[in-house]
């Protein structure tokens, strides 16, 4: 029998609650899980490898503007502020890195296309990124038809098991956008995108495409948030 998939109530956290808890979820699933999520006040996120960056950054950090974490899988940075994260928890993913991101985002593209918005992979080079992980799409990431990236991904394999982390984009606050990026920001998602129910309509598009795996809510026990504070302490810093 398939292991069973868990699917996570919809959290909206700081940044290093969220970051915690998905790698948690990483190091201690056994079978696939999903969750969204949203984010108290705007931060900016750095892949696990980014270690330089522009220096305005934190000053912009240092008068209030955003908050700064660090996640625990790669790519470059994502400003969340005005979009919906999810995290995809897959043990045995195939190990090809582009067929791996090519089965785990098929599920967003179905989500998307019932929803009346067509997606397609990116084909910037991977070498290509910026500091801005929007700045650029690559085959880990879905463009709309005007060339918007919607959703941004980035992976980190551990012990077997892919965390893979997306960003879609629905309104970008344009000027903070700029303040961070120093560019314009990008359009936000057409209307006929819900804003309130997207969590619920992509999570239903999982469960249909991955119907192999049977799928259970499952919202965190008493010893798991007592182990979640746990890991919540390696997050605090950059």
């Amino acid at each position: 029998m398939p292991a069973t998939g868990r699917l996570l109530p919809t959290q909206q956290a700081d940044g290093h609650t969220q970051m915690a808890l998905d790698a948690w979820l990483l190091r201690r699933s056994n079978g696939p899980a999903l969750r969204f999520y949203r984010w108290d006040g705007p931060w900016l996120s750095l892949g696990r490898h980014q270690r330089h960056w522009p220096e305005h950054w934190n000053d912009l950090a240092h008068r209030g503007r955003i908050s700064l974490v660090r996640r625990p899988s790669g790519g470059r940075a994502v400003l969340h502020a005005g979009g919906l994260t999810y995290a995809l928890i897959w043990p045995d993913a195939p190990r090809q890195r582009q067929e791996a991101y090519r089965q785990a985002c098929q599920w967003l593209i179905d989500g998307f296309k019932d929803l009346g918005l067509a997606l397609h992979f990116g084909s910037d080079p991977a070498g290509a990124e910026a500091n801005n992980c929007f700045a650029t799409a690559t085959v880990a990431d879905l463009v709309d038809s005007s060339g918007v990236k919607r959703v941004g991904s980035a992976q980190r394999w551990q012990s077997g098991r892919l965390l893979q982390h997306g960003e879609i984009l629905l309104d970008p606050p344009a000027e903070l956008w700029e303040e961070v990026f120093e560019e314009e920001a990008p359009a936000g998602a057409p209307a006929q995108i819900s804003r309130l129910a997207l969590d619920q309509q992509l999570r239903q598009s999982l469960v249909q495409s991955w119907s192999h795996c049977p799928w259970q809510m499952q919202p965190l026990e008493a010893d798991e948030v007592q182990d979640l504070e746990r890991e919540l302490a390696s997050w605090s810093e950059l």
